[in-house]
């Protein structure tokens, strides 16, 4: 017999879950079961971002740093505004209704900046005011934090310029306050990420120019199962983990019987996709000189 010569099994999120009901020898029946088992869904994305199991979400991003400021978005806060030309990098801005502020990364076009996390939250239609140049426009949208709150971590970074690239450390929340003067500029050499709903990254020293780069890897949350029709954004190797957590976690609500056997299925199946999901590299390990003369 003839295989298929198909490729692209995939099952949507109304799929994963008529597989996890009948997996806890349930019937799908109504509106709210459908509901139900998209927020456990979703809870399960949120545990496997604990367990760091969504790899395949890396981006790299790339920031071009400021020259005196240390402290960015981990991502991308945009803010369209009618003209950007006037203002310049590093000022801030204070929104004039709002009195929302925050400070100009880039200008990525002449009707758009980017920013630092703003205090406060700048309103559409309102005048805004650069604290240096003075300039004023009016903003056209809302700043959204949405691409920042997506963002589980930062990976490794390195910071560029002039097409060369260096390796940045990362430090922890104890070492970064440690340090004495946060103002020394320089090229930066370390980074903390400060997890925060809106997550941050402050790199030290601070950015002397405004023209180097911070390029890091972050972890980005995957996409919500909002409607049953969606696809789920997982590679094929995770569906059987998937199918497997969805039905231990309907289980906790609809089949109480089934919980334990559920679970160990999902632990399987969830040590399985994670000892598959790593990097793949070969790796060399050579004896210290001091260790064999000791040993001879």
């Amino acid at each position: 017999m003839a295989v298929s010569g198909s490729k692209d099994f995939e099952p949507n999120v109304a799929e994963y879950i008529e597989e996890a009901f009948e997996r806890c020898g349930i019937e799908l029946r109504t509106g709210y079961d459908a509901r139900t088992a998209r927020r456990s869904l979703n809870l399960l994305f949120a545990d496997w971002a604990n367990r760091g199991l969504n790899r395949w979400t890396m981006k790299q991003f790339t920031q071009t740093v400021a020259k005196d400021i240390s402290e960015y978005p981990v991502g991308t806060i945009t803010l369209n505004v009618s003209a950007s030309g006037s203002f310049s990098v590093g000022e801030t801005i204070t929104g004039g209704t709002s009195a929302a502020t925050a400070s100009i990364i880039t200008k990525p076009s002449s009707t758009s900046m980017t920013l630092t996390v703003p205090s406060g939250t700048f309103t559409s239609g309102e005048t805004i005011t650069g604290g240096t140049s003075a300039a004023t426009t009016t903003t056209t949208s809302v700043a959204s934090l949405e691409d920042v709150q997506a963002t589980i971590d930062i990976l490794s970074g390195v910071v560029r310029r002039d097409d060369s690239d260096i390796s940045i450390t990362r430090i922890s929340r104890d070492d970064y306050l440690s340090i004495a003067t946060k103002s020394t500029t320089g090229r930066p050499t370390q980074f903390y990420v400060d997890r925060q709903i809106t997550p941050v990254v402050k790199i030290w020293p601070t950015p002397e120019n405004n023209t180097d780069q911070f390029i890091y890897d972050r972890l980005v949350r995957i996409d919500d199962a909002d409607t049953s029709v969606n696809s789920v954004e997982v590679p094929f190797r995770f569906y059987p983990c998937l199918a497997a957590g969805l039905a231990y976690y309907i289980s906790l609500k609809r089949a109480p019987d089934r919980i334990q056997i559920l679970k160990a299925l999902y632990e399987e199946e969830f040590i399985r996709a994670a000892e598959e999901d790593r990097d793949k590299a070969d790796i060399t390990l050579v004896p210290a000189y001091s260790f064999i003369s000791a040993v001879s």
